[in-house]
Order: structure tokens, then C-alpha cells, then sequence
């Protein structure tokens, strides 16, 4: 089943959780660290947000670990695709020929090869967040930084720990905003 029609069955499937005139208004699909396929459900009803993961059954995930895992590691890979390449890879692209047509420069083939790399390694929606996914992304805007002369600073690198706040942010207010009871944060002795 192809990914779109897989998000549309997980909308369907999730449509029984929707509180009267709340809207479902998203369906992200996410493989965190584990591996296993969850989906982060967003819904809405006016202005207030409520959400719910499910696993590849349709059923409620009620573990908090494993709500946090999916719902960080999809707005990590969205908070990557947005900062990849500055952010306006088209634009980009489009100046490094500019560039190489007009003044021909050393390594700017190097670097049209490496935002072409990039914008191959960007999957647009709907597409699966997941480590790999997000390796990609980063292995590619690297080689693009590295390639535009960016050798020792990462602007991309920046942005994500910039971005992580945000991210944090979100976690929150999933467990919070959490269409069921979690299950309690697990207690790690150190």
C-alpha cells in the first residue's frame, strides 16, 4: 500500500477519536529509533489542538515514551527539511547556476552536484519521519555546506539546535493536550 493510501486508512481508522466538531487535520507517519511505524494524529477543534498516536493496527499508543519518540522524531526531520540548504534549496540552486554561468568559479560543480544530492534526499509529503530519513537529510546538507566553502561552521547544525526548544515544545504539548490518560514518565536511577 502506498504511503498515501496508508495515511488515509490511519485517518479513517482515528476519524471514531474525534470529539464532536473536532476536525482530524493531520496524520504524520513516523519509525522512531524502535523502528516501528506509528502515526501522530493531529486534531482541532477552533483553536484548540488535541492529539493521538496510533501504531500500525489503528490502536491508541498510551505509553508516553513512545508518543515522545514519534512526535519528536517527526518534527526533528520537518525542522530539518525546513533549514536544509538555507532553507530555499530552489533558490539556491538557481544561484549556483547563476554563478556558474556567469563566472565559472573552482568547485561549482561541486556544489550544483551537492544541492542536486540534497534535493534528491528531501522526500516531499507524505513521506515517513525516521533516524535514516534524518541521517540523509543531514549527510546531504553537510556535503553541501561543506562543498559551498562552510567547512568548519554548519548554519544547518545551528538551526537544529536552535530549533530543539521548539521540538520540546511540541513533546509537551502532545503529552498534554493527549486525547488519552499516558502512561507515567518512567523513572530512571543514575
Amino acid at each position: 500500500m502506498a504511503l498515501a493510501e496508508e495515511l488515509e486508512s490511519v485517518a479513517a481508522t482515528v476519524a471514531r477519536f474525534a470529539e464532536e466538531g473536532e476536525e482530524l487535520v493531520g496524520v504524520l507517519a513516523a519509525e522512531p529509533a524502535s523502528g516501528e511505524r506509528l502515526y501522530v494524529c493531529a486534531f482541532e477543534l477552533g483553536e484548540e489542538r488535541s492529539w493521538l498516536v496510533v501504531d500500525a493496527d489503528g490502536a491508541p499508543v498510551e505509553d508516553r515514551a513512545r508518543v515522545r519518540e514519534a512526535v519528536s522524531i517527526a518534527a526533528v526531520c520537518e525542522l530539518a527539511e525546513e533549514n536544509a540548504g538555507g532553507g530555499h534549496l530552489d533558490e539556491l540552486r538557481s544561484q549556483l547556476l547563476t554563478l556558474r554561468l556567469t563566472e565559472n568559479p573552482e568547485g561549482i560543480e561541486e556544489a550544483e552536484e551537492a544541492a542536486l544530492e540534497l534535493e534528491s534526499a528531501l522526500v516531499p509529503p507524505p513521506r515517513v519521519a525516521s533516524p535514516a530519513y534524518l541521517d540523509r537529510v543531514g549527510a546531504a546538507t553537510m556535503k553541501l555546506e561543506r562543498a559551498l566553502g562552510d567547512a568548519h561552521a554548519s548554519p544547518f547544525a545551528e538551526a537544529m539546535k536552535a530549533g530543539m526548544g521548539a521540538v520540546e515544545e511540541l513533546a509537551a504539548e502532545v503529552e498534554l493536550k493527549y486525547k488519552l490518560e499516558l502512561s507515567p514518565a518512567s523513572v530512571r536511577w543514575e
